[in-house]
C-alpha cells in the first residue's frame, strides 16, 4: 500500500534542530514593539539579534548553537532609546518601526 502525504510547512520562529546545534534562518520577534531603555554615555552594550534572549532586548548567551550573535554598541550619550524588538529593523539596535509590517 502507498501512501501520499501533502507538502506542508510547519514554522517553528525558522528554528531547525540538528545535531550540533540551531538553525535559524530568521531571528524570533521577542515582542512586536521596541524596547525603551536608558543607555549610559560610555557603557557597552550587548543587544540581542537572535530573539531568544530571556534578557531582551540584551543578550544572555542563547545564542549558543546558532550563527546569531550579538551586536555590540556604546552609547554616546546618557539617554532614553529605542531597541527593536522584533529583530528585523535595517537599523540595529535601534527600532525602524519595520514591527508594524510584520
Amino acid at each position: 500500500m502507498r501512501e501520499h502525504f501533502t507538502a506542508f510547512t510547519i514554522e517553528l520562529t525558522s528554528v531547525k534542530k540538528e545535531k550540533e546545534g540551531f538553525i535559524m534562518s530568521e531571528p524570533k520577534v521577542a515582542q512586536k514593539a521596541p524596547y525603551a531603555v536608558t543607555v549610559e554615555k560610555g557603557k557597552e552594550y550587548h543587544y540581542c539579534t537572535c530573539g531568544l534572549s530571556k534578557n531582551q532586548p540584551f543578550c544572555d548567551g542563547s545564542h549558543k548553537g546558532t550563527d546569531f550573535k550579538p551586536l555590540a554598541f556604546t552609547a554616546d550619550e546618557t539617554k532614553e532609546v529605542h531597541l527593536c524588538g522584533c529583530k528585523h529593523t535595517s537599523n540595529p539596535p535601534f527600532c525602524d518601526g519595520t514591527h508594524r509590517k510584520l
